[in-house]
């Protein structure tokens, strides 16, 4: 039924946006703007410069020069405690049903490191990151490019998603998606299949797992 199974990376494998979250809510109350978990709900799925425009809409006089070096150094020595996988994702990896890639909004190097600090890198055929993409998440073409990378069509791929944003851009690329909404509470709008894991998800797109 499917040729490749594609997944996002933060929030679908790895559990990164609950300490996204956190170091992010305590940089904002560092320079002095204390933000709510919606607010930071909205960024949740978002490239770094889309997320930026939000907050200057959001905080005009917030220095986002300042707040990014605090914020990513938070997350990052969060993650350098471990990064645990979500439920599923380990069984669901080592079955190497199809081909696999990882689709992610984060940049190259950033993916990379939490591909190694979790141990996963070697499970995925291609890595497509921000970096590689003119049009990022919802834009479809960061789904269309794994599909070509690995020479299957976008429609005989299975995409595991968690977060409005992503499976939009799956949706658009005319894949198959799975959502596994993390963080942030969804209805399924762009999705095949909504679920609780990522197991459950994939039994209800037909993988024999």
């Amino acid at each position: 039924m499917f040729d490749a199974l594609l997944f996002d990376l933060d929030g679908t494998l790895v559990d990164t946006e609950s300490l996204a979250m956190a170091a992010g809510m305590a940089a904002f109350a560092e320079l002095g703007h204390p933000v709510s978990e919606g607010f930071m709900h909205g960024l949740v799925g978002k490239d770094l410069p889309t997320a930026g425009r939000l907050i200057a809409e959001a905080l005009p006089t917030l220095d986002q020069a300042a707040l990014h070096p605090l914020w990513h150094g938070a997350f990052l020595d969060k993650v350098a405690q471990g990064l645990p996988l979500k439920p599923g994702a380990d069984v669901l990896l080592a079955a190497r049903l199809r081909p696999m890639a990882i689709v992610t909004s984060s940049r190259r190097r950033e993916a990379d490191h939490k591909l190694g600090v979790a141990g996963i890198a070697g499970a995925f055929a291609h890595i497509v990151t921000y970096d590689d993409v003119t049009a990022p998440k919802p834009a479809p073409e960061p789904y269309l490019l794994a599909a070509r990378l690995l020479g299957v069509d976008p429609a005989r791929c299975l995409v595991f998603e968690d977060s409005e944003t992503g499976a939009e851009a799956a949706f658009r690329a005319g894949c198959r998606v799975v959502q596994v909404p993390d963080v942030v509470p969804s209805e399924g709008r762009w999705a095949h299949h909504l679920a609780g894991d990522l197991i459950e998800g994939a039994r209800l797109a037909g993988l024999p797992i």
